[in-house]
């Protein structure tokens, strides 16, 4: 078998990172940037960090700020066309999932013409062409977009989000900057956390994984494990160490895949607005116990990396049940619900979530077969 590594040209990391932008552009000799960010981060100034830095440099830069979450079609046409109006050479995107994904959907539109619609964009597309060059700044520790070649928009009109998958869209250049992170409420802190979770967790059981990316996924599930908490509550060493573990679970997932956890949880963000972070965190220990019988010795390993001693020490079933019990601990301890009637989602749509989980690009990667029927049950299960 021949597997596949992409990752980014360049990575930044630590408390201060941001000033390496400058020091960036020069060297790529980037003449004008469009930002791509939301109404929020610019009126809660986080944004601005990025914007002030390029003025203080005297580099020139236009502001799309029309980012919401979950973006839509409509959301990334309008991006296309602000990024063909102002005149710019490259993109910086500041923000969580949401900006990210727009600014790759925007980029790869651009440098890519001839698919006029992002529609057109899903799945894995034929491009040609690299992304425009990005530079992505994430403000939350969760998606890790600015390390991923993945990026989900939402079809408001048919209620599906689709995914693009495309080596041509992953960013030149991350930031990780701890900083840019710090003033998150601690419900957003706790939400793409266990997002992060999920990516490390669903990415080392997916049909795809293999031992580099192994070695990722599960020094992800150790840091997350350890900082989530203190991440949550605003102490600066945990928010740098969720920082780093978001990122690492990236590297990983992005070049195997994930799972039904996913699978899932699109549906209902794309049915009800539901914050995706949070539904993969209400959907995950449920899954994995679903998952948990074709996974082999992999649960002792997430037990372990969680913390959880003696774990190699019970029996296979025992380890199992102690992953999940982890899980659910500490979801519990963050504060995230328990019911997917807790987070939006209405009973009467059981079917059609149903059927569109089990077209999502991520199910397939699921270790254990799975069918409309069995994803029907687990709607209704955690209803």
């Amino acid at each position: 078998m021949i597997n596949r590594m992409i990752l980014n040209e360049t990575a930044y990391f630590g408390a201060g990172a941001i000033n390496s932008i400058v020091d960036e552009i020069h060297k790529r000799g980037f003449t004008k940037a469009l930002v791509v960010t939301d109404k929020d981060l610019i009126k809660f100034s986080v944004a601005t960090r990025i914007t002030d830095l390029l003025a203080q440099h005297d580099l020139s830069f236009e502001i799309y700020d029309d980012v919401i979450p979950n973006p839509t079609v409509d959301v990334v046409h309008a991006g296309v066309d602000a990024f063909r109006r102002s005149g710019a050479d490259y993109l910086i995107a500041v923000g969580g999932g949401s900006p990210q994904d727009t600014c790759k959907a925007i980029g790869m539109m651009i440098a890519n013409p001839e698919f006029s619609d992002v529609r057109m964009l899903e799945g894995g597309a034929a491009t040609r062409n690299p992304s425009v060059p990005i530079i992505a700044v994430p403000t939350t520790s969760g998606t890790a977009a600015e390390v991923t070649i993945n990026y989900v928009i939402t079809d408001e009109e048919k209620k599906r989000k689709f995914v693009c998958y495309d080596p041509h869209d992953i960013p030149a250049i991350a930031i990780i900057d701890p900083d840019m992170m710090a003033s998150m409420p601690a419900s957003l802190k706790a939400a793409t956390g266990v997002d992060a979770l999920t990516h490390a967790i669903e990415g080392y059981i997916t049909r795809g994984a293999w031992e580099l990316t192994d070695m990722f996924h599960l020094k992800a599930i150790e840091i997350i494990g350890r900082s989530l908490r203190d991440s949550v509550k605003g102490v600066p060493a945990g928010v740098a160490d969720m920082a780093l573990g978001q990122y690492i679970a990236g590297m990983g997932f992005s070049n195997v895949g994930l799972g039904l956890v996913h699978g899932m949880a699109h549906p209902l963000g794309a049915f009800y607005g539901t914050p995706h972070g949070i539904a993969n965190a209400v959907l995950l220990p449920h899954i994995m116990a679903f998952n948990a019988e074709h996974t082999g010795e992999k649960y002792r390993a997430i037990a372990h990396a969680l913390g959880i001693e003696g774990a190699y020490a019970c029996s296979l079933a025992d380890a199992r049940a102690l992953a999940i019990d982890a899980v659910i601990t500490l979801n519990h301890d963050i504060g995230i619900p328990l019911r997917l009637r807790d987070i939006g989602m209405q009973e009467q749509d059981v079917d059609a979530l149903a059927a569109a989980a089990f077209a999502d690009v991520c199910t397939p990667g699921n270790p254990r077969e799975c069918s409309v029927e069995m994803i029907r049950s687990l709607y209704r299960e955690l209803f």
